[in-house]
């Protein structure tokens, strides 16, 4: 065969009725069942989603009894690693009809569920180095006990496959359709031979369970479904645990919680204020949930059993009904306290907004730094070749997440800021030249728009106590903020002058900002369409907040004056400057001040 289209075929056959679906689901086993281990592409990808969708509408002792099949050839490691993950019944089947080496069983069994495992131990013909990985991996004999052999021979039901024992997971009973009695064999001979295979059944039942007793119990919790027996480990139980869920009721009683820690805080009262009650918190949170509005860091201290014992952060949200949108209770978490916030009482002050605003900005980083990596991944083609539609989107996603992290730094600048949190790095600079060279810069783009700002500069340097850096980001940020709000053919009057021990900056504002009042001019509002020249994403008003802050944390001041702003920043003596920088103190000029 020079080109194999089977796959191509059976895929563009319509599912148009349930024996078709049958017929095809029994096609695509085989044909995925023999293909190469290493076969991979758009159309082995589109088989198995087909694959997983037919699963979905045939019944799973039907795809069983397929995997049955003497006939079925299944020796796709891929395949069975799917067919594990469905319904014991077919995951039994499948892993019995499986033929692979014990190269391939070695790399696939730590992949396989808990519960695959185990049918896997039931199989025969594996290698020593299979079995041994069983043992290594804590996977005992899933099977219940041998019966009696009276009692199997006695007992009416079903015959068990040979290379698949019965398993816990299909001891349910299915109910089956009377049957006629046999003629040749009396009827009343047939009670204590049904009744003494059903008591084989329970006595191998009490067997497996005093065998068994759930050795992986620490993957059954992710992998694989729990039986109902009372053997949870009692060191789970006294766990201290550093968060758990909750859902409250109306009356914020918390009704549901952690099944480790619910025994300990179901029927707790989060909001009670009598001095009997358990969880004693601060008034605000029962304020909150009167008003059923979300809570946010509050702290409750909880006095019970040792694991629950102590000071907590509670974080939660309210519920409402579905449709008719009655207030049903909270659902939160809380967070156990580091030592120095356990020792505080419920009454301490919350954490400050500048606290919370920084841990906010800290969340909102994460999840923006992560887009922004994976998309220069893929504009870089790190993985393998990309088709270039996507990698110009995914290079628009980078520059759009560059630029909000950009402004999370000003909005994190700005509340360090005013927190007193940040200082600026100091140094000595010349404001003069700083406003030159800014001036010059902007050229690129007022030049073209005959706008920009005519100079006046009497002196010729303005020595300041503040970095070099400091400076530039202050004077660039203030002065390409007003370039940009300015008009086609709107030149904008700058000078600057030595006023004492100031070192004083003073520009007129652009027209369409000088009739705004002073609370309009400096209102933070993000700009609605992008500008050619923009000195952040928050607008005008929060750049000229920031350079605001960014003054007064030099020692100096940003006030609007009229019509225009004035900066002022503590200025230096020419002489101390040239000392500052290693020239002789005669050899400065005068200031001429």
């Amino acid at each position: 065969m020079h080109f194999d289209d089977r796959l191509a075929t059976v895929l563009r056959q319509p599912v148009t009725g349930k024996a078709i679906a049958r017929i095809q689901y029994r096609q695509l086993l085989d044909l995925l069942g023999t293909s190469p281990s290493g076969a991979h592409g758009p159309r082995i990808d589109a088989a198995y989603l087909r694959l997983s969708d037919l699963s979905r509408e045939i019944p799973a002792r039907e795809r069983a009894q397929m995997l049955g099949d003497p006939a079925l050839r299944l020796r796709s490691p891929r395949l069975l690693a799917q067919l594990a993950e469905a319904e014991p019944g077919v995951a039994s089947a499948a892993v019995t009809a499986a033929r692979l080496s014990d190269e391939q069983w070695l790399d696939l069994v730590p992949a396989l569920p808990v519960r695959a495992r185990g049918f896997i131990r039931h199989r025969r013909g594996l290698g020593p180095k299979v079995e041994a990985l069983l043992d290594r991996l804590g996977i005992a004999d899933r099977g219940l006990p041998p019966a009696h052999a009276s009692a199997v021979e006695a007992g009416p039901e079903a015959p068990v496959p040979e290379e698949e024992p019965l398993v816990l997971e299909e001891l349910a009973p299915e109910p089956a359709a009377p049957e006629e009695p046999v003629a040749e064999e009396p009827a009343p001979e047939a009670a204590p031979e049904q009744g003494e295979g059903i008591g084989a059944i329970v006595r191998r039942i009490e067997e497996f369970r005093k065998i068994r007793r759930w050795e992986e119990t620490e993957h059954a919790a992710g992998e694989a479904p729990r039986l109902p027996l009372d053997d949870i480990a009692e060191q789970a139980r006294l766990a201290r645990p550093d968060t758990f869920d909750f859902v409250t009721d109306g009356e914020g009683r918390i009704v549901w919680s952690d099944p480790a820690v619910a025994p300990m805080v179901v029927g707790l009262m989060l909001a009670a204020r009598d001095q009997e009650n358990s969880a004693q918190s601060r008034p605000g949170l029962a304020s909150a949930i009167r008003r059923r509005q979300p809570v946010r860091g509050e702290i409750v201290r909880i006095s019970g059993a040792p694991a629950i014992a102590g000071a907590w952060q509670l974080d939660a949200a309210p519920r409402f009904s579905r449709p008719d949108g009655h207030f049903v209770g909270y659902h939160g978490r809380m967070r156990r306290l580091a030592l120095a916030a356990a020792e505080a009482t419920p009454g301490a002050e919350a954490p400050s907004e500048a606290d919370r605003m920084r841990q906010v900005l800290h969340e909102l980083r994460t999840p923006v730094n992560a887009i922004q990596g994976f998309a220069e991944v893929i504009q870089q083609q790190l993985f393998g070749p990309t088709p270039h539609e996507y990698r110009a989107l995914a290079a628009s996603i980078a520059a759009d997440s560059a630029h909000m992290l950009a402004g999370f730094e000003e909005l994190d600048r700005l509340v360090k800021l005013d927190a007193g949190a940040l200082e600026l790095e100091a140094g000595e600079c010349d404001l003069a030249a700083i406003i030159a060279m800014t001036v010059g810069q902007l050229e690129a783009y007022t030049g073209p728009r005959r706008s920009g700002f005519e100079l006046d500069q009497r002196d010729d340097s303005l020595p300041v106590a503040m970095a070099g850096i400091e400076a530039e980001r202050l004077v660039w940020r203030l002065l390409a903020t007003l370039a940009g709000a300015t008009v086609p053919g709107e030149v904008l009057r700058l000078r600057s002058r030595q006023r004492g021990d100031t070192a004083r900056m003073t520009v007129r504002l652009p027209s369409r900002l000088a009739d705004l009042s002073d609370e309009a001019l400096f209102q933070a509002l993000a700009e609605g369409r992008p500008k050619a020249l923009s000195a952040g994403m928050f607008g005008v008003g929060f750049a000229l907040r920031l350079a605001a802050a960014e003054a007064k944390a030099a020692g100096g001041s940003l006030e609007r004056k009229g019509d225009r702003l004035r900066l002022s920043l503590p200025g230096l003596t020419r002489a101390a400057m040239a000392h500052s920088q290693g020239e002789g103190p005669g050899s400065g000029q005068s200031d001429g001040t």
